[in-house]
């Protein structure tokens, strides 16, 4: 059963540092891209960062570019996402997805990704 599943969200201070971890089971893990998304209350989902499925290529929103990084260990089967300088604004629940494919080619589509972790939780205080 393909799955996916992130953890590391909390409560963290405006300036502060979080990494979030996504382990992914039950698909192959190193042929298909990934992406973070991200949801406010009241607003849309919207796609943070995306990684192919080499590792070698990585997208960004303009909002958290050189703020958050992307990663992937694949000998893990596990997705980080690296958030630096948090911002009030990035409060949000943050999901995992697995892509239908293996690349990462700009501002990620919900319809791309195939499997969907439960969400984790980022709370911004300022």
């Amino acid at each position: 059963q393909p799955q996916v599943m992130e953890s590391g969200g909390g409560l963290v201070q405006a300036g502060g540092t979080l990494t979030l971890s996504c382990v992914a089971s039950g698909f192959p893990f190193d042929r298909v891209a990934m992406g973070w998304f991200r949801q406010a209350p009241g607003k849309e989902r919207e796609g943070v960062s995306c990684i192919n499925w080499a590792g070698t290529i990585s997208w960004h929103a303009d909002s958290v570019k050189g703020r958050f990084s992307i990663s992937k260990d694949s000998a893990e089967a596990t997705l980080y996402l690296t958030m630096t300088s948090l911002k009030f604004e990035d409060t949000a629940m943050y999901y995992c997805a697995a892509s239908f494919t293996g690349t990462c080619s700009g501002s990620p589509h919900r319809s791309e990704f195939a499997y969907w972790g439960q969400g984790t939780q980022v709370t911004v205080s300022s």
